[in-house]
């Protein structure tokens, strides 16, 4: 079964409502996650990876020194669909996670420590 490709006007609709640090570029979605580090971004390509792999919809990834850039599509519709927003929310939830009160503290938010940069 292959899934319906999203309209132009559909797209941008729900990056505006759902997905606000993602844009529509080249036919694809495309957020930029932008690391204070190598060590940062592996940590996020690592966790891009296991998200995309168990959700068996693997984006491109373009990795720099302190990025990596997520490009989704889905090639079958020849467009964007529901795979690509159910998964670019998925990695905006786990990837920028920092908790929040609890017990858990965080990673300190320093050039030494942290390691995704927030905002």
């Amino acid at each position: 079964m292959t899934d319906r490709a999203l309209s132009d006007e559909e797209i941008r609709a729900r990056l505006s409502r759902d997905l606000p640090a993602w844009r529509h570029e080249d036919g694809q979605i495309r957020r930029t996650i932008r690391t204070r580090s190598w060590k940062g971004t592996m940590l996020a390509v690592g966790a891009i990876g296991h998200l995309a792999e168990a959700a068996w919809h693997h984006p491109d990834l373009l990795v720099t020194f302190s990025s990596v850039e997520v490009r989704l599509s889905t090639h079958d519709a020849g467009g964007i669909t529901e795979k690509d927003f159910e998964l670019a929310a998925k990695i905006e939830e786990v990837v920028l996670w920092k908790p929040e009160g609890g017990a858990l503290e965080g990673t300190p938010d320093t050039d030494r420590h942290g390691y995704v940069v927030r905002g």
